[in-house]
């Protein structure tokens, strides 16, 4: 018996205090320091199947160009980490948007989170850092619950809070200060293909 509780107590000293540590309450989070996060929804659907139509597997194929030559205030932007919606038996798309552009940069996918799981996903990236720069593909239904949950509005950004069904060409682009405070939120038209709208992109503090 007290072979038993000097085990157990052991135990407990030797678990690591990230694992009971919450992320700040107060609006900051040291592991999002001086970061960005960028957040975009998959790619065109087709009418039938879990992958991407042939538009969407165009704009998957234009990321990779595209956030390679990702530019912040003129400077470009090295991604350091990707997040995608776990695949379900419905949608393989989050994954399959932002894998052309992993190969190309040699990054795994991390698909650890169900759609419905946003803030599980917000408090892994408000809790333990994954660099200075990461990527999120995820379902646009739940993308404005994500963004509130990396204390976001996504009202500022997203007209009524709402991501249209039929829009896929969006970026919500977060940047966090020196305090891991959220200090810009802004929305940007990727304009990557034909069809995609030119209307001016919103930004707020």
């Amino acid at each position: 018996m007290k072979f038993n509780l000097l085990f157990c107590g052991l135990l407990a000293l030797a678990i690591p205090t990230g694992i009971l540590a919450e992320p700040p309450h107060d609006g900051t989070s040291s592991a999002l320091k001086n970061s960005v996060v960028l957040v975009i929804r998959h790619a065109e659907k087709p009418d039938d199947g879990c992958g991407l139509s042939a538009s969407g597997e165009a704009r998957a194929m234009a990321y990779v160009n595209y956030f390679k030559n990702f530019k912040i205030d003129g400077q470009l932007l090295k991604l350091d980490c990707l997040f995608a919606a776990a695949d379900s038996k419905e949608s393989h798309r989050p994954r399959l948007t932002i894998e052309p552009t992993g190969k190309a940069l040699g990054l795994d996918i991390n698909c650890r989170f169900k759609a419905g799981n946003f803030q599980r996903l917000a408090d892994e990236i408000k809790s333990k850092p994954h660099g200075q720069a990461m990527l999120i593909a995820w379902h646009h239904g739940e993308i404005p619950s994500l963004l509130r949950a990396l204390g976001a509005d996504p009202d500022r950004v997203i007209p009524k809070g709402k991501w249209p069904d039929d829009v896929f060409n969006w970026l919500i682009q977060l940047r966090y200060d020196s305090d891991g405070h959220l200090m810009e939120t802004k929305r940007i038209n990727e304009q990557l293909m034909p069809d995609d709208s030119n209307e001016p992109a919103l930004a707020a503090p």
